[in-house]
């Protein structure tokens, strides 16, 4: 594992959170205008949004994992901090500082904010309308603290029993999933959420709609650090390099670069 000193400097690691979450939310947004334009049938519009941010989130945790961990999500980003804060290594046991949280937290909703309006830019779709579906119900935040609580258990499981190079393809799956096994299709994202408000489009959610969103994402994810803390005791004590990275590996820099490599 990278420890703390090794990592890129914050405004490398803000960049990549910030351009991957960008990136994440044009092709959610992006792949909902797509689907709507080339279907009306509901089921096939889900499926190919939800196709495309499989592979889309696959690709750019690939992408950006090593420079910032790809977390692209506020709650994970918390939720990172709040398992070193768990795990009494803080600093130590590489786990964001909660400055850093908060620095993370804003790039990704600027990221959010400028991949919806990248996607509308994109597909001709006026960029000053706020979007205007309605998601406030219980089954829906309901749904939230389930789809994040799932992530967030996936994402820190693999990271603290040393699967850490798995996160890519076993978050983009199982986002991929949680589309269909909620009622929200699992937006679990408080950056994505803000997000997609900047659209109104298939992918859209009305700003009204955002604050109990958010607020379930946050409590689905504190309930998936103490869970997870309870499932793997014997991990991430003070010292311990088995926290840190998530959601994959930040790049050492005492690792050769291709250009040292023989």
């Amino acid at each position: 594992m990278t420890s703390p000193d090794a990592r890129p400097d914050l405004s490398r690691r803000l960049a990549a959170e910030l351009v991957g979450t960008a990136s994440l939310v044009a092709v959610v947004v992006g792949s909902g205008i797509m689907a709507q334009r080339l279907s009306d049938d509901v089921g096939l519009q889900l499926l190919a949004n939800s196709t495309a941010t499989v592979f889309g989130l696959t690709a750019l945790i690939w992408v950006f994992g090593p420079t910032s961990g790809a977390h692209f999500n506020p709650a994970v980003s918390f939720a990172d901090w709040l398992m070193g804060r768990l795990a009494g290594g803080g600093r130590a046991s590489g786990a964001l500082t909660g400055g850093e949280v908060g620095a993370y937290s804003a790039a990704q909703v600027v990221g959010g904010i400028a991949g919806a309006v990248v996607a509308n830019l994109m597909f001709e779709v006026p960029v000053t309308e706020l979007a205007s579906t309605d998601r406030s119900a219980g089954h829906l935040w309901l749904s939230e603290v389930v789809a994040t609580a799932g992530l967030v258990t996936l994402i820190f499981a693999l990271a603290r029993t040393g699967r850490g190079a798995l996160s890519a393809p076993a978050v983009g799956l199982y986002i991929g999933a949680a589309y269909w096994f909620t009622s929200s299709t699992s937006f679990a994202n408080p950056a994505v959420t803000v997000g997609r408000v900047f659209s109104d489009t298939f992918a859209g959610i009305a700003p009204a709609s955002v604050p109990p969103f958010v607020l379930a994402q946050l409590v689905g994810a504190t309930l998936a650090v103490a869970f997870v803390h309870w499932l793997h005791p014997q991990l991430g004590a003070p010292g311990d390099t088995s926290l840190g990275d998530v959601v994959v590996p930040t790049q050492s820099a005492s690792q050769p670069s291709r250009e040292d490599t023989p």
